[in-house]
């Protein structure tokens, strides 16, 4: 099955329980994915760090993170979009998504739904279904509204796994912008400070916002990002270590190999030889 709609500014929105074999979509570039595993189980690589996810595991991927299926032992449906069709960024105001279910790092929002979470995106996904199959001057709408929901009610479940409760509202929301903020300047900011600044906070409050919320400190997701843009860059690209410094905004090619070793323990030659030689 396979049901998309495309709009006259590019927009895209499809559903498909056969997205391994849906070449002309999967290289389709700027599309958000949502995987969700309704029976069995699937095993899948993405950037290039091999996952298992069984039946109800959902997870949410952006247009950055590299994505292969490696086996398929069940079902599974795949729900994408593109900016065109919904601006996560934009909206953030109607679903809160971006800098957490959807974010440039190599941290992906897993979860495991329950009955009652099954049934309630069962009757979304079935909704999307019937309306792709409506042709009026409404239909437009009527799918962002639903895969506004879907969005919606997939946050919801994440942040409750995360015990994000009310009193922890205004701190997690704090999380989010950072997150947000180091995909738009981890190029060119790389302390705690330069988003401190933005923020209007100061390095220590963002510490203990974090460590409430029981995630990495303020500089490893900095790092971590930089990180995650440089094993990209070495694994899917023919560019060389000094081209990625200077694309990541380092120095020198000196400063960014101690900086990759730093946290992978490997050189970037070294990393980029090993996964080849395991293709």
């Amino acid at each position: 099955m396979l049901q998309q709609y495309h709009t006259k500014l590019k927009g895209t929105l499809a559903l498909t329980d056969s997205y391994l074999t849906e070449k002309a979509l999967q290289k389709e570039k700027g599309l958000y994915k949502f995987i969700w595993v309704r029976n069995g189980s699937i095993t899948a690589e993405i950037d290039h760090q091999e996952m298992v996810l069984a039946k109800d595991e959902v997870i949410s991927l952006t247009h950055l993170q590299h994505l292969e299926f490696k086996s398929i032992d069940g079902d599974y449906l795949t729900l994408l979009f593109n900016s065109n069709f919904y601006c996560i960024y934009g909206n953030d105001h109607e679903v809160s998504c971006s800098g957490f279910l959807f974010n440039g790092s190599s941290h992906l929002i897993r979860f495991t739904l329950n009955e009652k979470e099954r049934r309630e995106l069962d009757a979304i996904t079935a909704a999307l279904e019937n309306e792709f199959t409506v042709s009026d001057n409404l239909q437009e709408e009527m799918l962002r509204i639903l895969l506004k929901r879907f969005i919606i009610q997939c946050t919801r479940i994440a942040r409750h796994r995360m015990n994000i409760t009310r009193e922890k509202e205004s701190g997690f929301e704090i999380v989010r912008q950072y997150y947000n903020l180091v995909d738009e300047h981890y190029r060119t900011k790389k302390q705690v400070q330069d988003y401190a600044d933005m923020l209007h906070k100061s390095p220590k409050t963002l510490s203990n916002i974090f460590s409430t919320c029981k995630l990495p400190s303020p500089l490893r997701v900095i790092h971590e990002r930089v990180e995650a843009e440089a094993k990209r860059l070495l694994l899917y690209s023919n560019k060389s270590a000094k081209e990625i410094a200077d694309i990541l905004g380092f120095e020198d090619q000196a400063s960014f190999s101690r900086f990759f070793k730093n946290m992978t323990g490997q050189s970037a030659v070294q990393f980029r030889n090993t996964l080849e030689g395991k293709n």
